[in-house]
């Protein structure tokens, strides 16, 4: 299962970071998120030694998800050394989601 974090949580993980780190803004209430969620499972467990990925509830952290300008769910946003590279927006597969990730994690 993949963590999800909060705001103070994400500056810590992700801004900080000086890897990549995939961060899906999702809501509880969207359906595609639902789906999303187990694949993002397995994505987390094949990349775990490149990559690391978290999770953040729009509602509960609205001002994130502005920051963010996330518009739609699911919305994932690849972050490399703190900054965002690439967003990735809607149901995508596992073998997408992980390609994107080793691109940027070499």
């Amino acid at each position: 299962m993949v963590k999800i974090i909060d705001e103070g949580e994400f500056r810590e993980l992700v801004l900080k970071s000086t890897g990549v780190v995939l961060v899906d803004f999702f809501a509880t209430w969207c359906v595609p998120c639902k789906a999303l969620a187990p694949v993002l499972t397995e994505v987390s467990e094949a990349i775990k030694d490149k990559a690391q990925v978290y999770k953040i509830d729009i509602d509960q952290n609205q001002a994130l998800a502005k920051e963010f300008k996330v518009m739609s769910v699911p919305n994932m946003k690849i972050f490399k050394n703190g900054k965002v590279v690439e967003s990735i927006v809607g149901l995508q597969s596992k073998n997408y989601i992980k390609d994107r990730l080793d691109y940027f994690a070499h």
